[in-house]
């Protein structure tokens, strides 16, 4: 489990991921062209009320699941 702190808005905040959701979430922004920290802004925009670290895991498992889905 690794905790790193990103900005949202002008929030700063800490949020706790294991490694694997966190080397994702990079490679999943990278993709789109956007920083981790827009990335996760974003993420946390759509979730509305509830754990942002949860959010971002959701997140992850629905892009992965997309992938596995078009691959098949």
């Amino acid at each position: 489990m690794r905790k790193r702190s990103v900005t949202i808005g002008r929030h700063r905040t800490s949020i706790s991921l294991e490694d694997e959701f966190w080397d994702e979430l990079t490679a999943l922004a990278e993709a789109r062209g956007l920083s981790l920290n827009a990335l996760v802004a974003e993420i946390d925009q759509a979730k509305g009320l509830g754990n942002l670290s949860s959010a971002l895991r959701l997140y992850v498992l629905a892009e992965l699941k997309k992938r596995t889905i078009s691959r098949a």
